[in-house]
């Protein structure tokens, strides 16, 4: 790839981006965000499923399929040794969605 300004722009504000996110606090931070938005993604898509009621066997299939493409790409040996911010925040979304859906069947089940 040449070396023009357009890509050192990108390449200096990847740069300081990546610095940015790798502060622990802000890592933290946004790991937090990611398991609270997967927390209400599962809440909204186990309501949505219920109310239309025709939709939660493909809503669970799918769900159950997303979560162990993503366990295969977190756990593989291929990752292990560098995983990247955007991989921690993708397992920690799952984690939160789990969450809620054992939330959800509790509540179902009380």
């Amino acid at each position: 790839m040449q070396n023009t300004r357009l890509n050192d722009l990108f390449n200096s504000i990847a740069g300081q981006l990546g610095r940015w996110f790798f502060n622990p606090w802000r890592k933290l931070s946004l790991l937090i965000i990611s398991v609270l938005f997967g927390f209400f993604l599962g809440s909204a898509i186990s309501t949505i499923a219920g109310q239309a009621a025709d939709w939660d066997i493909i809503g669970a299939g799918v769900l159950v399929a997303w979560s162990e493409i993503v366990d295969r790409i977190y756990y593989s040996n291929a990752w292990r040794k560098q995983r990247g911010l955007w991989l921690e925040a993708l397992n920690a979304g799952k984690i939160g969605l789990i969450y809620s859906l054992f939330l959800e069947a509790f509540k179902l089940g009380s």
